[in-house]
């Protein structure tokens, strides 16, 4: 296929051509993999400035996503895509191997380092959704960093850069130029910009950008970031967001209610934390989707059953699959269990529909022909790169998380560029329960880890006055 680039896209290729440290904040659908090998082969092939490249990407998309861009684009046909993936031996083959571009999955950078140490040979590097080095203590970061200064060109992808807001971009950017713009730690950078938004005596569990922080920390890394959105330069059809409200019946309402109430007057800390706020809403979420995980062995956390509630959130999916007979679905399910009960239904009510669950390549490849009629997927496994616009329109979310990245990212599976039909994303939410809080804040697109606290704490605080009032 001939590659016939937008304007964006020209610009973007100039400047990764130009420039030997980018970051490229281009949203999703906007071709980051094809311009980006194409400042590969430009470099390779007719400037002679790098010898080898490696991309580091999320496991599905090392898999399928850069080999078939490679192979669908008539003017990287010199190309030869390495994949450096599976047990040891087969990643050492793979690095044996003559390549132009080695991609390997993020997991597997600590022990590529490990691997060359001092003769590290990529002399280019691609982070493909660089938001998974956010983290400064993570393993990956620490590695990448210790090996930055063997590198000579690094191009950081991602659409959404700062999911949990500023505090993540440090990292990220001292992988790009050393801290030069936003410090050389992430105290220096912490104290420059942030300060303390939530905390007790102490402990500070959260920051909060000083007032002009944000435009200060955007002007001084303008210069080595491109950001576009997709709403300003494709074309693409109508997105439908629906919310369907699912009201319990009266024998799940009250299980909700006890559950919510006990799990939440057992906290009697002041503070409630990230860690404790997480676990809570977590057992609720798993409620209002009809079902609960529960510990059959106190000394060991990982022996448990499920415990089914209700059904009121399955029969809502099933209408929604009625309605939308004959198109193709594609639905996000949170827990384990969750998968387990919309197979059964499924089977049991829908036997001569393809469900399949979204596990390998071969499944990207059948539902994007038309092979299967409903795809299950957990977002966290579709987050990147995948293109799956081609299998159908429908999305539904049978359970949500807190996670906005994981939620925009999942629905862009579907309305991104070459979509041919109007994108409806269907949403169930079980009415007066935590699924409101969560749908809130990701209409809102808004801090999703502050808003599950002060979520939780306000349910906190209801239950300890009716409490009081007895």
């Amino acid at each position: 296929m001939k590659f016939e680039p937008h304007d964006y896209q020209r610009y973007c290729i100039m400047r990764g051509i130009q420039q030997p440290e980018l970051m490229l904040f281009l949203d999703m659908g906007l071709g980051k993999t094809v311009v980006t090998l194409t400042v590969i082969n430009d470099l390779k092939y007719n400037r002679f400035l790098i010898r080898k490249c490696l991309v580091i990407a999320p496991k599905k998309v090392a898999e399928d996503t850069w080999t078939r861009e490679q192979s669908k684009w008539d003017h990287l046909h010199l190309l030869k895509v390495v994949p450096v993936l599976g047990n040891q031996k087969k990643r050492i083959k793979a690095l044996n191997s003559p390549g132009d571009i080695y991609v390997t999955n993020r997991e597997n950078v600590p022990w590529l380092v490990e691997y060359y140490q001092n003769d590290w040979p990529f002399d280019c590097v691609v982070i493909d959704e660089m938001s998974s080095f956010k983290s400064h203590q993570a393993k990956r970061f620490k590695a990448l960093k210790a090996i930055r200064s063997h590198i000579n060109r690094i191009i950081g992808l991602t659409g959404t850069p700062a999911p949990n807001g500023l505090m993540d971009l440090w990292a990220q950017i001292y992988l790009l130029d050393g801290g030069k713009r936003l410090g050389r730690t992430i105290t220096e950078y912490r104290n420059d910009y942030f300060m303390p938004a939530s905390r007790n005596a102490t402990t500070i569990f959260s920051y909060a950008p000083l007032p002009g922080a944000e435009e200060i920390i955007r002007e001084r890394i303008r210069d080595i970031c491109i950001s576009l959105q997709a709403k300003d330069y494709l074309k693409l059809p109508e997105k439908i967001m629906n919310t369907r409200y699912i009201k319990l019946d009266d024998k799940a309402q009250k299980a909700y209610n006890v559950l919510e109430k006990q799990r939440i007057l057992e906290m009697q800390d002041e503070v409630i934390d990230a860690g404790s706020a997480g676990i809570l809403a977590g057992k609720l979420l798993q409620l209002a989707n009809g079902a609960v995980y529960v510990n059959t062995d106190p000394e060991n956390p990982k022996q448990r059953e499920v415990v089914e509630v209700h059904d009121n959130k399955l029969e809502a999916f099933l209408e929604i699959v009625e309605a939308e007979a004959g198109k193709h679905m594609l639905v996000f399910y949170n827990f384990q269990h969750d998968l387990t009960r919309i197979r059964r239904v499924l089977d049991k009510k829908y036997r001569t529909l393809r469900v399949r669950e979204l596990k390998n390549n071969d499944d990207i490849a059948d539902w994007n022909v038309g092979k299967i009629d409903i795809l299950l997927a957990h977002p966290a496994s579709t987050a990147y790169g995948l293109n799956l616009q081609d299998g159908g329109n429908v999305v539904v979310w049978f359970g949500l998380n807190w996670s906005l990245e994981l939620y925009q990212q999942a629905n862009a599976r579907l309305y991104r560029q070459g979509q041919k039909l109007p994108v409806y994303i269907h949403h169930l939410v079980v009415a007066g329960s935590v699924d409101e809080d969560v749908m809130a804040a990701l209409e809102q697109k808004d801090d999703c880890q502050n808003a599950l606290l002060e979520s939780l704490k306000a349910r906190v605080e209801r239950y300890r006055e009716a409490r009081q009032e007895v």
